[in-house]
């Protein structure tokens, strides 16, 4: 039986047995006696993305009083949640993600702390995922950025969009609209200023038929 430890492009946190590229966290949030999850959904406004291997460190999931190890299937579903890189393990894309926010905002680069203060604002709506309209005409929307069609969340790659569902993504297919932005506005700023997010191996474009896309 899967932990609940996988996160959807819309922040939630689920059982599902998805494989992924990031794990992560918001602070601790399970109780270890039975790895599972307490009411909350964060603890802090640090919504960090992690890397998974770093030096050689091990970690039994959910079995200690610390950090909740949430997992991603890719980065791009990670900054969808509402999540940035970490500092400590993947510095130098914490770097490159602050140098293109500020770039995006014409400000000076800010802190992780003002960073997690702007993203809080713009993930949660009270207590549940903020959905952000599509401001910036569609087919300007930078690679990564995850967009919402009714209950689907579909990640932009290439020029095409993939549909997340619990198995991974599904193929490639043309979007006209959508009805909300999931990535954070900041986010898409940084995206659009040039950080460019690591994607799942299924988003690779491969030969296909124009005809197995699908028009939404």
């Amino acid at each position: 039986m899967p932990l609940q430890n996988r996160v959807t492009p819309f922040g939630e946190i689920v059982a599902i047995p998805q494989r992924g590229l990031f794990t992560g966290n918001r602070g601790i949030l399970h109780d270890p006696a039975t790895r599972t999850l307490l009411g909350r959904r964060w603890a802090s406004k640090a919504w960090l993305v992690c890397a998974c291997d770093f030096r050689g460190r091990r970690r039994d999931v959910m079995a200690r009083r610390s950090w909740t190890e949430l997992f991603f299937l890719d980065e791009a579903v990670a900054l969808a949640a509402g999540h940035r890189p970490c500092f400590f393990c993947r510095r130098d894309a914490a770097e490159r993600f602050r140098r293109f926010w500020a770039s995006a905002k014409g400000e000076p680069p800010p802190s992780a702390a003002q960073v997690d203060s702007v993203l809080h604002a713009e993930r949660l709506d009270r207590r549940r995922k903020r959905m952000h309209p599509v401001t910036t005409p569609f087919a300007a929307l930078p690679d990564g950025a995850v967009v919402a069609v009714g209950d689907d969340a579909y990640t932009l790659h290439a020029g095409r969009a993939h549909r997340w569902t619990d198995e991974g993504y599904s193929g490639p297919e043309f979007l006209r609209r959508a009805d909300w932005l999931l990535t954070p506005p900041s986010t898409v700023g940084a995206l659009l200023a040039g950080y460019r997010p690591v994607f799942h191996p299924s988003l690779n474009p491969l030969p296909h038929r124009p005809e197995n896309a699908r028009p939404v």
